[in-house]
């Protein structure tokens, strides 16, 4: 993917898996690109579409919950690219958790009980049901792994003011609550996810994208369970088989580890799965768009002339 210089750029940073563009002090353009990233490592070979089905899907959840919490997305000028507000961050990723799945799963395994200061109880298996959903926030690093903080760790930090963390417990909450309404109409459990929250105008504002197969876990409602029940792997789609395919290879981001080699058939199968989660959470048929960089170039800066 070609990198741009659009009128009025002020900034560019290249993110993991964003392409992210400061237009003066107000705007800022984020391209998904198609790099895959897990264990906060990018890995050698891009997947088509993803970064499509990435933006498109952020796109639909932002539009479906503008009405819970104010978001920073003005409009998508391509099906890859979105035009939206600048916001200051809070470097806080707050997750929320209604199953117990992933890391959580780890550190339950690991014999440990509270996670982020949040209390897992006792007896429950892998992927049974939080009896309320869980906020379990990490920081939101620059560079490096994002590390697991408390709620009491992000006031004394100073990361969040305490009136401030509430309401985005709050919003972040009912935005879970929100998601998984969405997800059940379309068979599907959203069991863990990720929200990113700025500052815009004195505003608490949603930022990056939400419910997708990056920051999110989604198990299929159906059968889920009669699979709990016999101790049955949970049929899932997110970016969870990507990493569960790492770490059988020996590599999970740690110092000295190699990333394994992807197979053509490899890269199509994360593909495939990618597409097939958003035509199951959308309800909607994919459908690829491949633009010349210059079509994608004068899409945007018309978006960023339109918004100035």
């Amino acid at each position: 993917m070609s990198t741009f210089q659009f009128e009025g750029q002020t900034g560019f940073y290249k993110g993991k898996v964003r392409d992210v563009y400061s237009i003066g002090s107000d705007l800022l353009v984020m391209i998904a690109s198609d790099r895959i990233s897990a264990f906060d490592v990018i890995l050698p070979r891009p997947i088509p579409y993803k970064g499509q089905v990435l933006n498109q899907l952020a796109a639909y959840m932002l539009n479906a919950t503008k009405d819970i919490c104010h978001n920073w997305l003005i409009e998508t000028p391509t099906a890859n690219s979105s035009v939206g507000y600048r916001c200051e961050p809070f470097k806080i990723e707050v997750v929320v958790r209604g199953n117990l799945c992933g890391h959580a799963w780890r550190t339950y395994t690991g014999g440990q009980r509270i996670l982020c200061g949040a209390l897992m109880p006792e007896g429950l298996k892998e992927n049974d049901f939080f009896p309320e959903p869980l906020i379990t926030p990490s920081t939101k690093a620059s560079e490096g792994h994002d590390e697991d903080i408390s709620e009491l760790a992000i006031l004394k930090q100073g990361l969040a003011r305490e009136g401030e963390w509430n309401e985005i417990k709050n919003y972040a909450l009912k935005l879970f609550a929100k998601g998984k309404e969405l997800a059940l109409k379309q068979g599907l459990i959203l069991a863990d996810t990720k929200y990113e929250f700025g500052k815009r105008n004195g505003q608490i504002v949603l930022m990056d994208e939400i419910h997708t197969p990056d920051s999110s876990r989604y198990f299929y409602a159906d059968g889920f369970d009669e699979r709990q029940s016999k101790g049955e792997r949970q049929k899932q789609l997110s970016k969870e088989f990507v990493r569960e395919w790492l770490i059988q290879n020996e590599f999970m981001g740690k110092q000295g580890q190699t990333v394994p080699e992807m197979s053509d058939e490899w890269v199509e199968t994360i593909s495939n799965r990618y597409i097939e989660l958003f035509e199951k959470v959308t309800g909607t048929k994919f459908q690829p768009e491949q633009l010349s960089d210059e079509d994608v170039f004068e899409k945007i800066s018309r978006s960023i002339k339109k918004h100035q």
